[in-house]
């Protein structure tokens, strides 16, 4: 009754949404815990906040958002893997969307930054947060899409372009 309450008084989500692997030049991913699910622990994710935002917006917007990294000030590469999931809503999480809306098309990033920092959690959305070498990360997400974007990591990295030559 409370979400259909909160859901009431929100917009609804639009169902396209991107992941952004935030990761270093060593391959050490960034994840985040969610606040209203402990123990879930996930890549930034996010949805479009208007049906023509572009990607790569919604993607440094989110970033901003949930670590308080901006790609731009820090340097970082953002990168459009040109990989897209597309899978159930979660039923927890189908309130936020219009009704019948079931299914949610994520598009895939990278954030490749120089070293691992510091993020500033927004702690409505998130509670903790840990880097870890990314075949570890991937055990640790919650999503099997976010899984398997990390263990895609070495292919997309700049990094792992360099170990593979």
């Amino acid at each position: 009754m409370l979400s259909e309450t909160r859901a009431a008084q929100r917009p609804h989500k639009i169902p396209e949404s991107v992941l952004v692997v935030v990761h270093t030049n060593d391959l050490q991913v960034l994840l985040i815990e969610r606040a209203d699910h402990p123990g879930y622990w996930q890549s930034v994710t996010g949805s479009k906040d208007r049906l023509d935002e572009p990607l790569t917006e919604t993607a440094r917007r989110e970033v901003l958002e949930e670590t308080g990294f901006d790609v731009d000030a820090l340097g970082g590469e953002l990168r459009d893997w040109n990989l897209a999931n597309i899978y159930e809503i979660y039923p927890q999480w189908r309130y936020r969307y219009a009704p019948g809306v079931t299914r949610n098309t994520e598009h895939v990033f990278g954030l490749q930054l120089r070293e691992a920092l510091t993020p500033t959690l927004s702690p409505r959305e998130h509670v903790s947060w840990v880097w870890l070498p990314w075949h570890e990360a991937a055990d640790r997400c919650f999503s099997p899409s976010n899984a398997e974007a990390v263990l895609q990591l070495p292919r997309f990295s700049t990094a792992g372009f360099a170990r593979a030559s």
